[in-house]
Order: structure tokens, then sequence, then C-alpha cells
């Protein structure tokens, strides 16, 4: 028989087709693939080593080799997922420590990885465009560690949602806990939310207004929360100010260390200038890596307003999805993301498909290449966002700047819109 599921908006998920005889067998055949997760925690250490292997300076761009160009091929060639867990193993692979224990282990190999870009900085053997690279694969590192730290951050367990925080204080994005679980979850697909991307927005004009945004939210969040405690917010109780002040701590200390030791000579070639501009750099990246994310995961969608003033319930239509399986073990299934927005605190390696939820035509991997090329992007997108809507444009979540030309450009006139 086929197993029939629901989920958490009401509606079916992808049937998991497996008869109830086959149950007991039933095993998750990425189980183990899931360790491929760790490979952009580790891609310091392959820079590294192809460098060391090869002489050829190059190498320390590793970390935007594999990410946009080895995952994507993988996609290509493994294709789809489409396993989806049955209900009756659910609270089984919940409880499965082994898939707890593959994001914890990233944790140490980021942080190991970024010392060791440290050192490297600070010998002063490196040229500008090496320094430059190197910051970059850090910065895939630590931007895909923000995605580590999501998962984390939406746990219940206390100790998770501490190791979410030391995961963001290497990309200075420790407010993005805040405002992503009580903020962005709320406001989702609506143009209220500076983590949903507009019809006709580029990415870099997204990019800016979500960073902002995401600042002045979570503090905005904070401030409300001590209010209503009628008590000030200026406080280490503060959860943007603490995780502002890790970055401060971890940053500094930095600095601190390396300064100590040019003092002793080990050190030598040692200047401030020789790290600070990558700290800086790798951090940047990073958290751009994540407003990328942002940016493709609800490029246009829109929920309604009802009659009472709030808008409709979040659905599996408010998020664009992928189920291509690399990018799917490399970002935790991520890709999955209605059924994350259904079910925050539920666990990666539970996530599923769902119907009723629009499909990109590539992998994460791939659709941020083509975010970052906003014609490519529109000549992709739009036409889909369009799709999504019947050719019912004024559904759309629409740039405000771009609206009377985007509504001109599909047919309706601007007279008549009224949304």
């Amino acid at each position: 028989m086929t197993a029939s599921t629901q989920d958490a908006f009401g509606g079916d998920t992808v049937p998991a087709d497996i008869a109830a005889e086959d149950l007991q067998k039933w095993r998750d055949r990425k189980r183990y693939l899931w360790i491929f997760s760790l490979v952009p925690a580790a891609a310091v250490f392959i820079a590294v080593a192809l460098v060391s292997l090869t002489g050829i300076g190059l190498f320390y761009w590793a970390g935007i080799v594999i990410v946009f160009g080895l995952i994507p091929l993988l996609d290509i060639v493994f294709g789809a997922d489409g396993q989806n867990p049955p209900d009756e193993v659910m609270d089984e692979l919940d409880q499965d420590k082994f898939y707890r224990w593959v994001t914890y282990a990233y944790i140490p190999l980021q942080y190991i990885g970024f010392g060791l870009a440290i050192y490297l900085w600070a010998t002063g053997n490196l040229s500008v465009f090496e320094s430059i690279g190197l910051a970059t694969t850090v910065g895939i590192t630590s931007g895909i560690g923000i995605n580590v730290a999501h998962e984390m951050g939406h746990k219940k367990e206390e100790h998770e949602r501490w190791l979410s925080r030391i995961v963001l204080a290497q990309s200075f994005y420790g407010h993005f806990f805040i405002e992503h679980n009580r903020g962005h979850h709320v406001r989702v697909a609506t143009p209220e939310d500076p983590a949903s991307s507009r019809l006709g927005e580029s990415f870099y004009r997204f990019w800016p207004r979500s960073v902002k945004g995401a600042i002045t939210s979570a503090w905005e969040i904070e401030k409300n929360r001590f209010e209503r405690l009628s008590k000030s917010h200026w406080t280490l109780k503060n959860d943007v100010i603490n995780a502002w002040l890790m970055s401060v701590v971890l940053f500094g200390g930095i600095l601190v260390v390396l300064q100590a030791l040019s003092f002793a000579g080990v050190l030598t070639n040692y200047s401030v200038l020789n790290v600070l501009p990558y700290l800086i750099i790798q951090a940047v990246f990073g958290f751009s890596l994540l407003e990328v994310v942002n940016y493709l995961e609800h490029y246009g969608l829109r929920r309604k307003k009802l009659p009472t003033g709030r808008y409709e319930r979040c659905a599996p239509h408010h998020s664009w999805n992928s189920d291509h399986l690399v990018t799917n073990l490399a970002l935790y299934q991520l890709q999955r993301h209605s059924d994350h927005h259904a079910n925050p605190t539920r666990r990666y390696q539970i996530l599923r498909s769902m119907k009723g939820s629009p499909q990109l035509p590539a992998g994460y991997a791939s659709m941020i290449v083509l975010a970052v090329i906003p014609p490519v992007w529109r000549a992709v997108m739009d036409k889909r966002v369009l799709d999504h809507y019947d050719g019912d444009v004024t559904q759309a979540n629409i740039e405000p700047k771009k609206r009377d030309k985007i509504l001109a450009k599909y047919g309706v006139p601007a007279a008549a819109d009224t949304v």
C-alpha cells in the first residue's frame, strides 16, 4: 500500500510509496552520505593541501570551485533525491544521534580551518590574490556554517542553540539567530519581510535591504521583548548584544594573540593588514552566501492578506524548493524549504518534499550562480513566478519601484491593479 501522510499545513506530502510489510526494512539510504555535508567545512584543508601538492596558489580559491562547480555537476550526475521518510520511522530518525553528530562535527572543522587560514595570512607569505582566494574559501565554510547554525538554532535543546551562536560568531551575523526565528518565520513571503525577495528585484538591490532589515528587525524584536518585561534592552541578556559581543571577542582575541606572537618573534612578518582585511572579507562573503540563499527561497512569492488585515497562513506554495540530492546533502535538506516552514523544529533528516511547493529548475548551488547574474536570473525565474500564479502577476510580491513596468509588461494595466 502507499503510505498517506499529512503535513503541518494540512496538505498531503509526497507519498512515501512503501508497503506496510516493508516498513521494517525501510532505511535512510542517505544515512552515511550525510558525511558529504562536511566537505564545505573541510574546504580550507582541501585548498591548502592542493597548494602544498602543486605549489599553485590559485588553489586557495578551491572553496568556490567546490560549491559552485563540483556540487552543481554532481547534482546533474545524481539527479533528484526522491525519498521521503514514512510517518512510522519519523520518531526513530529524529532520535538517532548520528545525524546530530554530523552537524556537530562541522563546528570544529570550521574553526580549525579558520585558524589555519589566519596563520597563513599572518605569516605574510601569501600574495593579495592568494589571500583573497583563501578568504573566499573560508567564507564558503562560514557561510554554509550559517546553515548549520540555522539547523541547530531552531531546536529546543539549549546547547544546540548556543552552538548556533558560536558558529555565527565567525561571520559576525549572530543577530540572524533572532531575526530568522522570530522575524522571518512570521513575515515570510510578505512585503514586510526583508528576507523575502520580490519579483523584479535583483540580488544587488535585495542584499542591502535584507542585511539592513535583518539587523533592525532583530534589534526591534529584542527591544520589544525587554519592553514587555519593563526592563532596559541595554543589557548583556539582549541576544543581539551578546551575539555581537561574541564576534567582537573572537576577532579582537585573534588580533591580540597575533600581535603577542609578533612581539615574541614567532611571527616575524606579521602586520595587522595581513589579517584584518581578510577577516572582514570572509565574514562578508559568508553572510552574503546566506543572503543569496534567502534571495532565491521566496522570490516573487506572496501570501494573501485577509480581510482581517492578517496574512494567510504560510503554505507549501510560498517557498521555492528543490530536491536535488547532492545539494540536499551539502545543505542539510534546506532545499525542502516548505516543510521547514511548516515544521521549523523538524530535524533535517526527516524533512520532506511536499506537494504544492514550486520547484526550482536546479539545486540551490546552481541557482546561486544564476542569482548573481540578474538578466539570467530573471529570464529563468520571472516566467516561473508568472506560471505559478496562472498568469496573474498581481498576486506576486513585486518590487515597488518596478511595479508599473512589470504590470504593463505582463498585460495588466497599472490603473486596474488594486492589490
